[in-house]
């Protein structure tokens, strides 16, 4: 029996009339959840449909449409409605996806309409060529893109073995309803938001993103949540760093109530921090702190309520494997990847080289260090290439030079040199705005400000050749760029991208 039939075995143990799925506007018992996804399994079989790309909000129709993917032998590439239109168009040309099933759009192309979990959708069929993927590849699931382009992950059955462990680690806690906080396209949530609760028969709780307060990537309002988990009655969650900080912070300014149901928040996707955790778990958030990626499937290491060690990532999970290189390299082993998409030669080996740099402590518990690779992980979880984003703002003939800091922050900024020594703010404004309009939301730049002087070797601001010194410029600048008051916002809310120079700061 494979993977895919003992999970769907497991699903059809429950009982039937045991509630599954609870979205905005429908919800689905075990038997309904079945019958739901058996259905849509047999459409796209009839179809002899390969790869199916969803672009779908959250909601119960998302989770029957994976299931019916998995179900039917068909390769699932779950996009996340944050991509741009072209991230999306790219997507869909790698993984050759000959289907798409998204919501109903007046100008769209002819397609079969169907209803599923009381949500009319539209099944589009596309001419694509076959694109060959390691065998045995159930799904696709894309990064954000450290760089223009988002990179597909393909992954096998072993990804219902990740789900497993999290189940087997979750079980003392006996969670019983789970809210869907995050994007279902995200692994993460995927994982361990809805697989693993579907194991062990709990209730999966999804809403729609805006219930939750989450838009886009990276917009969060964390009032919303909060009442999201009380009328719910969540026991656990899943958040990244900066909307746990949000909320945490929220929670606090307004004396908010406890949440009696709620036992775990897990947090994930970039480091976070003892502090942060402490003032979580003083307003009333039980928060837990991970790590993963998703060439491993998501989810490594986990604290837990029994086994806690704050500022650590946790201790390996049960189908994980987790090792230290003498070099303080992270390597990983257990659930890997099959290969990234379009690319033969990464084939994984039995250990995955994370480009993380860490120890294990005496006890097990795993401590993440910092990054082997420049790139920038917002407290968001967007993994950005900031040459990707400073090539888009030194496009413009208003910038010579541009640095982008942000690693481990809600958003970016960019230390900004005009092309014109009289070049004046209002240009440089412009020429910001033009390129976040470029750019998906998790790549704009939030605040900036003008160089103290150009990026140059005998200022030791630039290498020989002419290269900016990150660190440099980043200690230079991060007080003006990051002023403690701002790191922690509630609710972020931008205006078209545009950001403004940073207050207060000497020119």
């Amino acid at each position: 029996m494979s993977a895919a039939e003992r999970f769907f075995a497991r699903l059809r143990a429950h009982p039937p009339h045991d509630p599954a799925v609870q979205g905005s506007r429908h919800a689905l018992s075990y038997g309904a959840l079945l019958d739901e996804a058996d259905a849509l399994a047999e459409v796209l079989t009839r179809s002899d449909v390969r790869t199916l790309a969803t672009l779908l909000p959250n909601g119960p129709a998302w989770i029957v449409a994976d299931l019916a993917a998995l179900r039917a032998g068909v390769v699932s590439v779950p996009l996340p409605l944050f991509f741009t239109a072209e991230q999306q168009a790219h997507a869909l040309r790698a993984t050759g996806a000959d289907a798409v099933l998204a919501t109903p759009a007046p100008s769209a192309a002819p397609a079969e309409s169907l209803t599923v979990a009381g949500e009319r959708l539209a099944l589009s069929r596309r001419i694509a060529a076959v694109v060959p993927m390691p065998r045995g590849t159930r799904k696709v699931t894309f990064t954000s893109g450290s760089t223009g382009q988002p990179k597909g992950v393909c992954l096998g059955e072993a990804m219902l073995s990740v789900a497993d462990g999290l189940a087997e680690s979750l079980a003392p806690l006996a969670v019983r309803r789970h809210l869907c906080a995050l994007p279902l396209p995200l692994l993460l949530e995927n994982i361990a938001g809805v697989y693993a609760p579907l194991a062990v028969g709990a209730k999966v709780v999804v809403p729609l993103g805006e219930r939750v307060g989450l838009r886009g990537s990276s917009t969060f309002n964390a009032a919303a949540l909060d009442a999201a988990a009380r009328n719910h009655r969540a026991e656990s969650t899943i958040v990244l760093p900066q909307m746990l900080r949000a909320w945490s912070s929220w929670r606090a300014a307004v004396r908010a109530a406890p949440l009696p149901a709620l036992k775990f928040v897990a947090v994930g996707g970039a480091h976070v921090g003892a502090s942060v955790l402490a003032q979580a778990r003083l307003g009333g958030l039980p928060a837990y702190e991970g790590y993963g990626l998703s060439e491993a499937a998501s989810v490594q290491t986990l604290n837990l309520p029994h086994a806690d060690r704050p500022g650590s990532a946790g201790r390996v999970l049960p189908h994980a494997r987790v090792r230290v290189d003498s070099d303080g390299q992270i390597r990983v082993g257990g659930a890997l990847m099959l290969g990234y998409l379009g690319d033969a030669g990464t084939a994984s080996p039995a250990w995955w080289a994370t480009g993380d740099l860490g120890r294990i402590d005496a006890d097990g518990f795993l401590h993440v260090d910092g990054r082997r690779r420049n790139v920038l992980i917002t407290s968001f979880g967007r993994n950005v290439s900031p040459e990707w984003v400073e090539s888009e703002l030194q496009a413009s003939p208003a910038i010579a030079q541009a640095v982008v800091l942000g690693d481990g922050q809600p958003a970016l900024a960019a230390v900004l040199w005009p092309a014109r020594a009289d070049g004046g703010d209002d240009e440089l404004a412009e020429a910001v705005e033009r390129a976040n309009a470029r750019l998906p939301d998790y790549a704009r730049i939030n605040r900036w400000l003008r160089g103290r002087a150009p990026f140059s070797a005998a200022g030791g601001m630039a290498t020989a050749n002419g290269r900016p010194r990150r660190e440099a410029i980043a200690r230079q600048h991060a007080e003006a760029l990051f002023p403690q008051d701002t790191v922690d916002i509630p609710v972020m809310e931008k205006q078209h991208g545009l950001s403004r120079p940073a207050a207060g700061v000497d020119r």
